[in-house]
């Protein structure tokens, strides 16, 4: 699924927007469609939410922010829902308290159902009676990435939450395919020089938060061909990496102390091996898929182990701007939901999907940032503090969803994203082989 540019302003533009909006809506319903009704009210831990929270909280979204501003005739499916499903929009009212999402066991998973008809017929009339704004459109098309972003969501929520049951059930009764050998780990180096960072404008779409586009100095670099394995991870494990503090920034060390790591979050080590809890269930460890759902405390200790660094989201900008993200590995349900090697592009392999790729960088403000006026200026902007930089979209992202300007962002401690790292070192003129 590709959107469609927004600044199509034509009465077809908004009909192939109808038809784009048909195809998320309908992928958020397929994603859950073979889950029992047990399954959509878990919530394991506060930052993740319920399956039900989620098919109710999208449909608030183009509720809130399209309908409610767009359409005078517009009547609200239930009044209350406003509050209920409100994640963190101060600006529309106070929101229903998140580590709480879990006791909403009214309404029921039918009436969310109900609630998303409602809205999906209400925006399906609108988009088919034409001559539209622009400003809506681009409202709409703004509604459905942020849908695909509560689609990935639904998933790594779901392996948190499914991960807490000492029977390991999967989300996807299927066997992991098995991988081929890892590549040989070897550096691309990479000149640098005054780059352009940021979305162009040529987008089918892009965030507020990849804006304004603007030039940055690079000094040379090179990057790893490929993510860091579990076998090299592993090994970061075998040699006492958890136990040095040397290796760890001052607020990890605090990190592995409070919560007692050893090893990445869905490790196991049952009767001498190793294994790893993924969507397909309990599978042994894969020495060569790459290392997933690692903090960003991790990601730094393991590159300073291995000799390395973490890359800026400048320089993983400028390496994948010239590579497609069509070809990464992204969420095919039918497919493997784990990650693997990827494929190649120019001597790169999985520069896009398979984990999300830490970078050293804050989630801070581009030069001349201006996030939108009234509430939905909340969407991104307001997170621009101690949070990092991660790029490249997951195994769990819908494809079509990320960009080489893409930032995603999440506090340093977070482990249950499908979060993994790709090594960077200076001096790209230096034969690393």
């Amino acid at each position: 699924m590709q959107p469609l540019s927004h600044g199509e302003r034509a009465t077809g533009a908004a009909r192939g927007i109808a038809q784009y909006f048909a195809q998320v809506r309908v992928r958020s319903e397929q994603l859950c469609e073979h889950l029992p009704a047990d399954d959509f009210g878990l919530q394991a831990m506060p930052e993740t939410s319920p399956l039900k929270w989620h098919l109710a909280h999208v449909s608030w979204f183009f509720e809130t922010f399209v309908l409610k501003e767009f359409d005078a005739r517009y009547r609200p499916f239930d009044p209350a829902f406003e509050m209920l499903f409100n994640s963190y929009y101060n600006g529309v009212g106070r929101p229903f308290p998140r580590p709480n999402r879990h006791l909403l066991s009214r309404p029921t998973l039918d009436t969310v159902y109900a609630y998303r008809r409602h809205v999906d017929g209400a925006m399906q009339s609108m988009l088919d009676g034409g001559g539209l704004p622009e400003a809506l459109l681009r409202r709409t098309v703004t509604g459905l990435h942020h849908e695909m972003q509560h689609q990935e969501l639904m998933l790594t929520d779901l392996k948190y939450n499914l991960a807490c049951n000492p029977l390991y059930p999967a989300y996807r009764d299927a066997e992991l395919p098995t991988v081929v050998s890892a590549q040989p780990l070897r550096f691309v180096g990479f000149e640098g020089g005054l780059v352009d960072i940021g979305a162009s404008g040529e987008e089918p779409f892009s965030f507020d938060n990849e804006h304004p586009r603007h030039r940055y100095w690079l000094e040379p670099y090179a990057l790893a061909n490929r993510q860091v394995t579990n076998g090299e991870y592993l090994a970061f494990i075998e040699d006492g990496g958890y136990g040095n503090p040397l290796l760890w920034l001052s607020d990890g060390w605090a990190s592995v102390q409070k919560e007692c790591w050893t090893h990445p979050m869905y490790w196991r080590r049952i009767d001498g091996g190793w294994y790893e809890f993924t969507l397909h269930g309990l599978q042994p460890l894969a020495a060569d898929r790459p290392a997933a759902h690692l903090s960003y405390y991790e990601a730094d200790a393991f590159a300073r182990w291995a000799g390395g660094r973490l890359p800026t989201e400048q320089e993983w900008e400028h390496a994948a701007a010239s590579r497609s993200a069509d070809e990464g590995q992204f969420c095919h349900p039918e497919d493997c939901l784990h990650p693997g090697p990827g494929c190649e592009q120019d001597g790169i392999w999985g520069m896009y999907g398979g984990v999300w790729e830490w970078t050293a960088s804050p989630y801070v403000a581009y030069p001349g940032y201006r996030p939108a006026s009234g509430a939905i200026g909340e969407y991104n902007g307001k997170f621009m503090c101690n949070q990092q930089v991660l790029r490249g979209g997951s195994c769990a992202t819908p494809p079509g969803h990320v960009r080489a300007s893409y930032r995603n962002f999440f506090y340093a401690p977070d482990r249950w994203q499908f979060s993994g790292l790709r090594l960077a070192r200076d001096d790209a003129g230096r034969d690393w082989r």
